[in-house]
């Protein structure tokens, strides 16, 4: 504290403490103030900061939420953000309050919220917090929030009215964690309709958010009122059809409502209610999933209270041939919280394949499904489909491409390389560990330079997840640099993602790949069957 006080620390060190010390005197301000609303925007503001933060050094897992602090004088910073979690704290009900510790590793300082029921808290608290744009968040760290997130969604009967121009209207809310979002509801010619306006984008981003946690896609847009920009969201009835049950159950509240004072057309009001109770299941008999891009992944997710049908949808992905934790997740309702199934991308492409070379029941389910996705992907705008069209073409293609005779230019750091290949293969080998390990051998031909490649993929880590490296040759025309450099243009070519490119303290330059990338060499004939027989003898039971 003395270096930052007599400005001898650097300006790296600096900005350190700069945003805890905002937010320390932020949250102690607020809590010696009376107005709620001020109270609130504290919470909202310290929430997106600290969920920035986590963002760019920290991580998100089941049951944990960790940010790290190091370097110079990081104890200091790091004892900072400790007790503004602890204001945050007193900010917060009884209920949400959680334990927070900082362990201290060669230097490095985790702030760690853990515990299942414990960090469950702060991340209720961060996934209304955390700084999104379009209703999706700006960090996939944050979608690991969403599991936990227990909305509440009330109708206020006594404001079902008509306004003077003879237009039904009511009020609703949906809040979460003491943070709550007015909207309005009307009944039209033609639809149920949902608006909330403001002159505040980070309320109106707010707002599309809390209605993503109760399943209904939303879009913030812009106006123009007096010559001031204003936000505005206007959500309508299949929309709203997919959303949560509780939802749906008030605005059915809001029809009946006006069916019995004669203020609409009773066969209208019928169509309207039958898609609300039904959630609009198709004819297919598939419940409404939700399909939606978040930082231009695609998500699929259905999301329901009822027990029953999450363990109905699970089974039905168990007979279509996915298997759980490989291609999709599933969480049960606990109390009035709601369970999901998540389909995971590997899960479409792998059901887009079975949709093409599966045998039987499995491939007519298959087909059934993607027909589904590519369906519920178009309702929801031509973005979601062309991606939801491009993953789908993924996993049919697997294995039709061969690599003898594969020719591509692709460009790698603003360069760009012709790549020929040759033949390539795959085999298992065990690891002195006892583990299957998966070798990808290519032997290409990259401006003019033939090289043999060796990749090998193994599982790593609590959460098994696939990886694979391989070391750059000293003795290769040009030197280490050079021949990483070929690679990557080889694996960018097959797959269509460069891999990362680490150099080590010792000269040496390592490749790693990630799960994508394995899934990119599937499209191979030579691979595909090796690929898919390695993920199966590998994945956890």
């Amino acid at each position: 504290m003395y270096c930052l006080a007599k400005d001898c620390a650097r300006d790296t060190v600096v900005r350190k403490f700069a945003a805890p010390a905002l937010e320390l005197i932020m949250l102690d301000k607020a809590l010696n103030d009376n107005n709620e609303s001020n109270r609130e925007r504290a919470r909202l503001i310290f929430g997106e900061m600290y969920a920035t933060a986590v963002a760019g050094d920290g991580s998100v897992e089941p049951g944990k939420v960790k940010l790290t602090v190091g370097g110079e004088l990081g104890g200091g910073a790091a004892l900072l953000r400790l007790t503004t979690l602890h204001l945050l704290n007193q900010l917060l009900s009884d209920e949400l309050k959680f334990n927070v510790r900082i362990y201290v590793n060669e230097g490095v300082y985790n702030i760690t919220v853990s515990g299942n029921e414990n960090a469950a808290k702060l991340k209720r608290f961060l996934a209304v917090t955390a700084p999104s744009a379009g209703g999706g968040y700006l960090s996939e760290k944050f979608e690991e929030f969403v599991k936990e997130t227990r909305v509440e969604v009330r109708l206020d009967e006594n404001s079902i009215r008509l306004t003077k121009k003879g237009r039904l209207v009511a009020d609703l809310t949906i809040s979460e964690v003491g943070i709550a979002i007015k909207y309005k509801v009307y009944l039209s010619v033609n639809a149920i309709e949902l608006h909330f306006r403001s002159a505040d984008r980070g309320r109106a981003e707010l707002a599309a958010r809390l209605l993503r946690h109760v399943g209904v896609s939303a879009e913030v847009r812009k106006t123009e009122v007096g010559g001031r920009d204003r936000w505005y969201i206007e959500v309508s009835t299949d929309k709203l059809a997919a959303g949560h049950e509780e939802l749906r159950n008030a605005l059915a509240k809001v029809v009946r409502r006006a069916v019995e004072n004669g203020w609409i057309d009773a066969d209208k009001a019928e169509r309207w209610l039958e898609k609300l109770e039904s959630g609009l299941t198709l004819k297919e008999g598939w419940p409404k999933y939700n399909i939606q891009l978040t930082e231009g992944a695609l998500v699929v997710r259905y999301e329901t209270t009822n027990s029953d049908n999450i363990t109905r949808e699970a089974q039905r992905f168990r007979e279509l041939g996915l298997v759980e934790g490989e291609h999709f997740s599933v969480k049960m309702p606990e109390g009035d919280s709601y369970g999901y199934v998540y389909i995971r991308r590997e899960g479409l492409v792998y059901a887009a394949w079975l949709s093409e070379y599966g045998s039987g029941r499995q491939r007519e389910l298959a087909a059934e499904f993607v027909k589904y996705i590519l369906e519920r992907a178009r309702e929801a705008g031509e973005e979601v489909y062309e991606k939801a069209r491009e993953i789908i073409e993924e996993g049919m293609s697997r294995g039709s491409l061969k690599l003898e005779g594969f020719e591509k230019e692709v460009e790698v750091d603003g360069k760009k390389h012709v790549v020929k290949m040759i033949d390539g293969g795959a085999e298992f080998k065990e690891s002195e560990s006892g583990n299957l390990l998966l070798r990808i051998r290519i032997t290409a031909e990259v401006d003019g330079v033939k090289s043999e490649y060796t990749i090998t993929f193994g599982r790593r880590g609590r959460y098994n997840a696939v990886e694979g490296r391989s070391t750059a040759r000293a003795d290769a025309p040009g030197g280490r640099e050079a021949d990483a450099e070929r690679l990557a243009a080889v694996i960018k070519a097959l797959t269509g993602k460069k891999p990362r490119i680490q150099k080590k303290s010792d000269g040496a330059i390592e490749l790693v790949y990630g799960r994508a990338h394995l899934e990119g060499f599937k499209r191979y004939a030579e691979l595909a069957d090796a690929i898919e027989k390695w993920l199966e003898e590998t994945r956890r039971r």
